[in-house]
């Protein structure tokens, strides 16, 4: 087995303080310290599913609210799976995965086609999740597709608990990436794309 895709990613601005350290073939591990509760609870779902190392460190302007701090978490943890995943070469590229939990269902399509695009599908049953607007799952997903350079489809199914829809999206999400980043012995120095390039 070649060397373990890992990344640092230091991102500081008049409204965050992030640290993401991330290895794509790890065991599921995880350090987890937004200062979001909910938002910790969601990324454990990604590493543990998607069998990604994954630590986030963040301090974030939260008296105002959680916006600035779960959109640059999407965006730094993109930073780093761009710099993990290299040039592609020998990736399955496409990854896909639908989770179930109690009434809800999603499912979570990711391309690692070099562009970024959304299209994000979830009719939540209310609008917060404890103290935490569901609006900021968009939020989170939206900076990580535009700095990971993929294209996402996200739908929940059904679901009438948002917690658990929100839930089955990012179980889904994590089972997805790790289909998508996980070595092709097949594909072993190839660029899965025509153009040669992603």
């Amino acid at each position: 087995m070649s060397t373990q895709r890992t990344a640092e990613v230091v991102r500081n601005t008049n409204e965050t303080q992030i640290r993401v350290a991330i290895n794509l073939d790890g065991s599921g591990r995880q350090k987890l310290d937004t200062g979001v509760p909910f938002l910790d609870h969601m990324l454990d779902q990604i590493a543990r599913h998607g069998l990604i190392d994954l630590e986030i460190e963040a301090r974030g302007d939260l008296h105002i609210d959680a916006h600035h701090t779960v959109e640059d978490v999407g965006i730094t943890l993109g930073q780093a799976v761009a710099r993990a995943i290299g040039d592609k070469s020998g990736i399955r590229r496409y990854g896909h995965a639908y989770v179930p939990l109690d009434e809800a269902l999603s499912r979570v399509v990711i391309d690692f086609s070099g562009r970024p695009g959304i299209e994000f599908h979830v009719p939540f049953k209310r609008s917060m999740i404890g103290t935490f607007d569901v609006d900021l799952t968009h939020e989170f997903f939206q900076g990580f597709v535009n700095h990971a350079l993929v294209t996402l489809h996200v739908d929940n199914l059904r679901g009438e608990n948002a917690h658990h829809q929100c839930e089955t999206v990012f179980k889904a999400f994590g089972r997805a990436l790790r289909m998508a980043a996980e070595r092709d012995e097949r594909a072993a120095g190839t660029i899965p794309s025509t153009k040669g390039s992603l």
